[in-house]
């Protein structure tokens, strides 16, 4: 990973303002690669101090696994924002991953703070979607987001477009949860 230039993997998309770098499938073997390398759990924060000043925000987009590439994940980040579906089993996960962020806070990044719990795929017709939400609510107040996430068609559709959601269909549920949720952090940050 020394050597790895992020200026040149930024792509330029049609929203204003917003550069990506995609992901490839090359990152499935990534981890294992990664395994005998020294400060391994370090290699993506090295990777992004080389940009971090050009940018107000970066957003890293992780799979549900606590592989390696969610550890160095977390240790290049300033917050971790932990979506949970509205779903029956969503809980269980959300106490792995509290004890794998405070591992990574006691040993790779100190400065690690929970941003906030999103609901995803909420359906307010569905008492398990309500019962989720007042369970994450009564756990972990304030840090919970007043946006959720609501199920929306639109949201799966979009990536077999290859655009975002605002670009695919600006007027929809899904694009304006993230516009609210884009506003939510702002005005947390300005706090």
């Amino acid at each position: 990973m020394n050597g790895i230039d992020p200026h040149s993997a930024i792509v330029e998309t049609n929203t204003k303002n917003l550069w990506l770098i995609p992901s490839h499938i090359d990152l499935v073997g990534a981890e294992i690669e990664m395994l005998n390398l020294e400060h391994r759990e370090t290699l993506l924060k090295r990777v992004i101090e080389q940009i971090r000043e050009a940018y107000d925000y970066i957003l890293i987009d992780c799979s549900p696994s606590l592989g390696l590439i969610t550890v160095n994940a977390l240790t290049a980040s300033d917050s971790v924002i932990i979506p949970v579906q509205c779903e029956f089993f969503a809980l269980e996960g959300i106490a792995k991953l509290l004890n794998t962020i405070k591992i990574i806070k006691s040993k790779l990044n100190p400065a690690l703070k929970i941003e906030g719990f999103l609901l995803t795929m909420f359906d307010n017709r569905l008492r398990l979607s309500n019962q989720v939400y007042e369970e994450v609510k009564r756990h972990f107040g304030d840090l919970v987001f007043n946006t959720v996430i609501a199920r929306n068609v639109r949201l799966s559709e979009a990536p077999s477009h290859g655009v975002s959601v605002l670009d695919y269909d600006p007027s929809s549920k899904g694009a304006q949860n993230y516009t609210s949720l884009a506003k939510e952090l702002i005005q947390r940050q300005t706090l």
